[in-house]
């Protein structure tokens, strides 16, 4: 009897275990479909690098990948539903700097805390920001630009994906630097903003080069500078906007984090996952053609990051006088 009961007992046990281990398995063992929440619209750099990335984990972990756009509010939308989810691994959010450690600073209230709502996983990459124009826009230069709003104060018109967006805050940083008055038009997504760019409608615009690469190799936009800190590989020949205004450029990341208290095996695999994916060569080219590089870190150097950036981009954006109501 006594061999029974420590048989059933042993068997209870185990399968508990079991239950518990599965229970802490990240998505590509338990096959659940796992959702990327884009705090921004369909055609611009987060929504590249995201379809990108969810393509190669559904080939490599054997589970659906889905992108969900949530923009609005210049990403806070997003991911405020994105810290409200589940901890369990199955929803993250795939992210750009602007809304996780600009927002916070440009927004009385952004519906989320970004240290204390989210556990980092992994930056996932950097993306070439440009400064472009309409080819019928007299300017060819950072420097061309700069003169014609000097003459003309408040009549050239810039677009951008929407307020608080990283274009817009950009934008706004040009500006301050260059000592120039140009019109903000926001548009809801980075997309509409291109297309209005194409038509004339605006004249100039600060996008992401997977908003914009296909237009400047057809010659639909001319490129006027770069807004990264160092010149971009799918441009090389393009000087950056800190060659004609020294001390300007920025570099935007981006990157997946889980809501708060998604256990610590989870954000490991996920990790893990998302790493092995970036490094493919496939996955390089395919980011390559929309102007991003791959960038991977450990969770707790992306949260040293996050940590960092914070009190930078809160003086960047004090100097710059850009406020969202």
């Amino acid at each position: 009897m006594k061999a029974l009961v420590s048989s059933l007992l042993a068997a209870v046990l185990s399968s508990a275990c079991l239950a518990s281990l599965q229970a802490a398995e990240p998505p590509s063992q338990t096959r659940k479909p796992v959702t990327l929440i884009v705090p921004q619209a369909a055609g611009g750099a987060n929504d590249a690098i995201a379809r990108i990335l969810a393509q190669k984990l559904a080939e490599q972990t054997g589970t659906q990948w889905i992108v969900d756009n949530r923009p609005g509010a210049g990403g806070n939308i997003g991911t405020a539903l994105a810290a409200r989810a589940k901890a369990d691994g199955q929803t993250l959010l795939l992210t750009v700097n602007s809304a996780h450690v600009i927002n916070p600073a440009l927004y009385r209230n952004t519906g989320f805390d970004p240290v204390r709502d989210f556990e980092p996983v992994t930056p996932v990459a950097t993306a070439g920001y440009v400064l472009v124009a309409n080819p019928s826009f007299p300017a060819s230069s950072v420097s061309e630009l700069v003169a014609q709003a000097r003459r003309q104060p408040g009549k050239i018109m810039i677009g951008s994906a929407g307020n608080g967006t990283l274009n817009h805050l950009i934008g706004e940083m040009l500006g301050k630097a260059a000592g120039i008055d140009m019109v903000h038009v926001p548009y809801k997504g980075a997309a509409a903003a291109v297309t209005d760019l194409l038509s004339g409608q605006v004249q100039v615009s600060v996008q992401s080069l997977p908003s914009a690469i296909a237009f400047i190799g057809s010659g639909k936009l001319r490129v006027l500078g770069v807004v990264n800190e160092s010149r971009v590989a799918a441009l090389p020949n393009v000087p950056t906007i800190g060659e004609t205004i020294p001390g300007f450029g920025s570099t935007p990341w981006y990157g997946v984090l889980a809501p708060a208290g998604t256990p610590q095996a989870i954000v490991t695999r996920l990790h893990r996952e998302i790493a092995t994916a970036l490094a493919t060569p496939d996955t390089v080219e395919k980011l390559a053609s929309k102007g991003c590089e791959p960038f991977t870190s450990s969770p707790a150097a992306f949260a040293e990051l996050i940590a960092a950036d914070l009190p930078r981009w809160s003086k960047i954006v004090r100097e710059s006088g850009a406020t969202i109501d």
